[in-house]
């Protein structure tokens, strides 16, 4: 006689499960979806979008389904599903695709579209069409006041205006699907110009079109007297004919600064800048691409790094450099600079100067006043004007310096793994095996000459280094007029002169 079972104790099924309807149900919510953006109902874009920010939505749908079906095979006394291997790999997609959706909702494809000027008929389309809007804006700019522009995309060029009025030409460009939506965001991001305490502020309010690309250009008259601020993220600025200082913080755009008479301050990201004709001061900092500055009757500052190129000419006070590999200061700078990752090259330059690098041939020519050079693993040439205290010290490359003929100075010189050469037999050198030091004054004494170098040789020339300057040119031919031209030779030797 068999035992009766427990009671409330549920049968053990050995039977199959059932099957899962997680993921055929996923699926058809993607595929509803996807239908809806081949009928138009919605905008691929927004689809994009709205994965983007919900996918994690079936996911929980699909843990929900799996929840449910577990707690039915308890009820029923069947075995539940589980997520097998196709599971599996649908889950992997959706994370995946999920993550990679996310990340890409945060890129600014507006601006991408913009920078890289994609045609509409290629792939253009990908960001929508292009729609083009323009607007004027235009009021009395008050007596004393300032202007403070902000941007987020789109180029800002500030003009001298007639009379005491601020006029702003708009052009905009907006990347949307219809142009019924682009009327939408056009409405929706109208420049705003308000007024505060004397200051006068622009917002080209590109964001208010939230995801969509929007660009403004603004073209903004304004007193002559008018100090300018200006903000932006992505275009280009140009200020010309300012007697007010201006303030310019940039991202990923070319700053152009013409005719200003105050100070110009810059603050720039991923940006260029090339400054001209300032009366002021004028600093530059950041992480800065390439920078060009000319004519400044101020003083010179900047201070970050610079990706690129630094041309630097006629600058009448001080100019001050300052990066991660080069420290330089001038008392001022009557010729040109030119700076890159591997050279630096100064023309009639005066001190007192000071200028420490490392992994740079420097080139200095014309230099008058006191001078301190430090190089690391570069070569380093100095030719004086008019001397002062000299100081240079490098180490693995050599050095050449060319003092004045007439010049009068005290020196003392160290090369370690080097010898030393000189044009002025009133030093007294000593060339040994493994260093080598010289030392001496030359005429009645006077300024301080240190030469150390460590790993490389040491030459002092006097006048100009004689491979520095250029070869003189050759005698025409013409000057020796033969009585009688001979007739071409068959196969003329052709001439080496250059």
């Amino acid at each position: 006689m068999s035992s009766p079972a427990p009671v409330g104790t549920a049968p053990v099924s050995t039977g199959r499960p059932n099957r899962s309807f997680a993921g055929p149900v996923v699926l058809i919510v993607i595929g509803v979806v996807f239908l809806l953006g081949t009928m138009g109902v919605l905008h691929w874009w927004d689809l994009g979008r709205l994965f983007a920010h919900y996918w994690p939505v079936l996911i929980i749908l699909w843990g929900v389904i799996k929840l449910a079906e577990h707690m039915r095979a308890q009820q029923t006394g069947t075995r539940a599903s589980g997520i097998g291997v196709g599971g599996v790999f649908l889950l992997i997609f959706l994370i995946t695709s999920g993550v990679i959706a996310s990340q890409l909702s945060g890129v600014n494809w507006g601006a991408l579209h913009d920078q890289i000027g994609l045609d509409e008929g290629d792939f253009g389309n990908w960001f929508g069409q292009s729609f083009s809007y323009s607007d004027q804006l235009s009021q009395a700019f008050p007596a004393g006041g300032s202007l403070h522009v902000v941007s987020d995309r789109g180029a800002v060029k500030i003009l001298e205006s007639d009379g005491n009025q601020i006029n702003v030409v708009v052009d905009k460009r907006i990347h949307a699907d219809n142009q019924q939506s682009a009327d939408k965001y056009n409405t929706g991001t109208k420049p705003q110009l308000t007024v505060s305490d004397k200051v006068v502020t622009i917002n080209a309010n590109t964001q208010g079109a939230g995801d969509h690309g929007v660009t403004t250009d603004l073209t903004i008259s304004v007193p002559k007297k008018a100090p300018v601020t200006i903000s932006t993220r992505h275009g280009d600025v140009t200020i010309t004919g300012r007697d007010g200082a201006v303030d310019i913080a940039s991202q990923h755009g070319d700053v152009t600064v013409v005719d200003v008479n105050g100070n110009a301050s810059l603050n720039l990201q991923h940006s260029s800048a090339k400054v001209t004709n300032v009366a002021g001061d004028v600093a530059i900092d950041g992480r800065v691409n390439d920078v060009s500055v000319s004519d400044i009757k101020g003083a010179l500052r900047l201070t970050g790094e610079f990706m690129e190129s630094v041309k630097l000419s006629n600058v009448a006070k001080a100019v001050s450099f300052k990066s991660a590999r080069t420290d330089m200061e001038f008392a001022r700078l009557e010729g040109t600079l030119d700076l890159d990752s591997g050279d630096l090259r100064a023309t009639s330059a005066a001190g007192p100067a000071r200028l420490i690098t490392k992994s740079k041939d420097i080139h200095l020519e014309g230099i008058s006043g006191d001078l301190h050079v430090e190089d690391t693993n570069g070569e380093v040439e100095v030719i004086v004007r008019k001397l002062g205290n000299l100081q240079v010290d490098n180490r693995n490359g050599d050095i050449q310096v060319s003092l004045p003929t007439q010049a009068n100075f005290k020196l003392e010189a160290r090369a370690g793994n080097g010898e030393i050469q000189s044009d002025f037999g009133e030093l007294k050198i000593n060339n040994g095996d493994r260093e080598a030091t010289a030392a001496g004054t030359v005429g009645s004494g006077g300024p301080a000459v240190r030469i150390t170098n460590e790993h490389g040789t040491i030459e002092i020339h006097k006048g100009a280094i004689q491979a520095s300057a250029p070869p003189a040119p050759p005698v025409p031919p013409a000057v020796r007029t033969p009585k009688h031209v001979p007739a071409p030779e068959e196969n003329p030797v052709e001439s080496t002169d250059n």
